[in-house]
This record gives C-alpha cells, structure tokens and sequence, in this order.
C-alpha cells in the first residue's frame, strides 16, 4: 500500500545565502510509511560540473531501515504563493534507499533566481516537497560478502597449491585465485613459465609486509586502515604497493593507492610520491604533485628535502615539466 505526504519546507533567505559550501539546513522528521525522513537542503553547492551557481536539495533515509522504495517531488513554489511553471524546478526520482549521503538534485534552482523569484515579504521562500514510500521486495537480500569467505580462505590456507617465500616467510595461496585477478601471476602460474610447475616460489625485492597486503587485497579487493599500512605515514608502503600493482597488473589497486598518495600529500612526501607517479605512469597523481607544488612556499620548502635531492638526480626531465608548467626559475 502506498502512503504519502506533501510539506512546506520554509527557508530563510538572508541565514542561508551566504552559509560555506557543503553546509545544509534540515526539515524536521517526518514520518512517512513507516519510516523517518530528512529534507536536507544545500544553499552553495558546489562539484566537478556545479561551479556554486545551484542550490541542491536531497532526500534522507533518516532511521535505520534497510531496502525502502520511495520517490520524492520537489518544486518551488514563486513569490506569489503559487507553483513555480519553470519545469527545471519541479523534480521527481525514485530511489532504493539508504544511500550514501542524500537522493535528489545538485542543480535544484539557481541561486541567482531565488530574490527575485522566490523570496517573500517576510524574506522567506517555500519548497513543496512529496515523499511516497512504496512497497518493497519480500525479502531482504544481504550485501555482498565474496571478499569475507575469500579472506577466509587465505587465512586457513585450505586447498592452497603454492607457496611464496619473502625474505624467508611462507605466504600459502591458491593458483585459480591469483591468476584470475592478476594476468601477471595468470602468465606465471598457469601458463608455460617455469613458477608453473613450482609449488614454492621466492620473491626478491619486496618486503613481507608488503606482499601480505597486495596478497589480502588479491582475495578481499580491499585495502587494510592506514594503522596498518604504516600508521600515521603509510606513504611508504603506499609507494611500495603501487609499484607491486604496477609490475601484477592490478589496476584497481594501482589506482587506490594513486589515491591515497594523493590525499595524503606533504611537503616531506610530494617528491617521493612525484618519482613514483613517474615510473608507473599515474599521470593524474603526477598532475596533483604538481599543482600541490605550485600552492604558496610548497616547492621551496620541498626543495630541501633529500627526496626532492633525488628526485632531481633520478627524473632531471621532470623538474623541467614542472618548470615549465609553474612558470618559475626556483628549479
């Protein structure tokens, strides 16, 4: 059976124009179906192709039901009281819900329309919102959970037919596992490469720890926590599994880690991390590197650690792209 319910959502103007970007303000709950609702609305958002010009509005799930089926309406209504005709401001989606975050529309209305559009005599405009929850699946289907059993796996050892040997620790695994996420490993333990009919196999040049978690993340697709990825540094190990998923060809991983590279740039690390997006061809964390150089006393300050020291003597060819792209003679 179907339930609806239709609100008001009255904002300020004048508190909320000029509140940061990524702030919202709330409706009250309201209880629709069975379940509770949040009306979050966001007056500056601001992404990748919603450059501050749009006000967004979204729809939460805001108790802890699982798999609810609802669609939700907005539009605006003008400072008349009436409806907005514009169509661009009448929405409707339909949706599974909980998501990550909101359900509904980045580009709600344009800000710039909102004073003389909009707004009321005693400041205020009006968003008439609709949820309608509709009926759900019988059943409830769990989310997957292929990693877990395959971690499970790797942690017994059961049916496991080879073995690694890293700086004198045995890592058991299985063929059928590794070489259908990696085709390096495919190559070697399958196809006509002598590790084929080995049933124990030494790897130089990586460290044990290493080679545990590109190992867990074969099986899991995950990566551990940065405590375990070297605590409050993990830049190290992060540059040390990108080389390993570079040289095994997992791309996934390669790019996770390009990732965390990048969201974890400093002054101490940007060198480091610039070498190695240079030797593994990771042109957008290259491309970061860069622009994290060019924002204020970065570069000068990077400039007199000894990874930048090596980084000059390994990649000469480098600090001239960087020159050129910053326009400066500090190089």
């Amino acid at each position: 059976m179907l339930e609806s319910r239709f609100i008001k959502f009255k904002i300020d103007y004048s508190q909320t124009k000029d509140m940061a970007i990524g702030a919202f303000v709330s409706s009250d709950d309201i209880s629709v179906g069975g379940h509770v609702w949040r009306i979050n609305y966001y007056p500056n958002w601001y992404s990748e192709d919603v450059n501050g010009e749009y006000a967004a509005i979204g729809l939460k799930l805001a108790d802890k039901s699982k798999n609810v089926k609802a669609v939700f309406e907005a539009f605006m209504m003008g400072k008349d009281g009436k409806p907005s005709c514009e169509p661009s401001q009448r929405m409707r989606t339909i949706n599974v819900f909980p998501t990550d975050g909101d359900w509904g529309w980045k580009k709600f209305v344009e800000r710039s329309h909102l004073l003389p559009d909009h707004v009321d005599t005693d400041g205020c405009f009006t968003i008439m919102c609709g949820i309608t929850v509709l009926p759900g699946d019988a059943l409830d289907v769990p989310p997957p959970d292929m990693g877990v059993h395959l971690g499970r796996l790797l942690d017994s050892g059961d049916g496991s037919d080879v073995s690694f040997v890293v700086e004198g620790e045995t890592f058991p695994a299985h063929r059928a596992v590794l070489a259908a996420r990696s085709p390096v490993f495919k190559a070697q333990l399958l196809g006509s490469m002598a590790e084929a009919a080995m049933p124990s196999i030494t790897l130089h040049d990586i460290a044990p720890a290493t080679f545990r978690i590109m190992l867990r993340f074969i099986y899991t697709d995950a990566l551990p926590g940065d405590e375990d990825l070297g605590g409050d540094s993990p830049t190290e190990m992060l540059q040390d599994l990108l080389a390993m998923a570079d040289l095994y060809a997992l791309e996934r991983l390669k790019i996770l880690c390009a990732r965390k590279l990048w969201d974890g740039l400093a002054v101490d690390t940007v060198a480091a991390t610039l070498a190695s997006a240079e030797m593994f061809n990771c042109a957008d964390l290259k491309n970061k590197c860069f622009a994290f150089f060019a924002e204020g006393e970065n570069l000068k300050k990077a400039e007199l650690t000894d990874d930048f020291v090596q980084l000059r003597q390994k990649f000469p060819s480098i600090l001239d792209e960087l020159k050129e792209k910053m326009g400066t003679c500090h190089l």
